[in-house]
This record gives C-alpha cells, structure tokens and sequence, in this order.
C-alpha cells in the first residue's frame, strides 16, 4: 500500500471507528479499550478450555456416562426435531 492509499485507508478506518463510538454513546478509546478486552477474554478462554480439557480422564468420563440412565426425556425437555433436510 503506498503512502497516500495508507493515509485514505486509516482515515476511512478512524472515521468508522468514531461513528460506532458515537453510536455507542463512548469515547474512541472506551470503544477500543472494551473490543481489546473482549479479544482477549475470548483468546484466554480458548486458552482455558484448552487446559482443562488436557486434564480430563475419558475412561472416567466413559464410566460416569455408563451411570445414566437410557430414558426418554421429561415433557419439554427433549431436543428439538432437525429440519428437513439437515443433520
């Protein structure tokens, strides 16, 4: 991108930004400071899950799934029908 196409583009990117800040009812930085935490709540969670799942046991996860038992679901409870046509 060159000099002038750089400037227009970053222009165009501030002026999007302040407009949704405005239409937020907050400042530039507010609106940036609060999508850089949304990012990273989402990125840490990943990250999270990530660790949690490696310490799972599946043979104990088998054996507490074994102890439920095989019944139709309570009035209200059961999953919805799949559209015709998906899976």
């Amino acid at each position: 991108m060159t000099g002038d196409r750089r400037g227009a583009w970053q222009a165009e990117q501030h002026k999007k930004v302040r407009e949704l800040a405005k239409s937020e009812g907050v400042s530039i930085n507010q609106l940036i400071a609060t999508a850089l935490a949304e990012k990273m709540s989402a990125l840490m969670t990943v990250d999270y899950l990530s660790e949690r799942g490696a310490l799972g046991d599946r043979s104990k996860y088998e054996a507490v799934l074994a102890k439920v038992r095989n019944v139709e679901p309570d009035e209200g409870d059961e999953l919805p029908c799949p559209a015709k046509g998906s899976t």
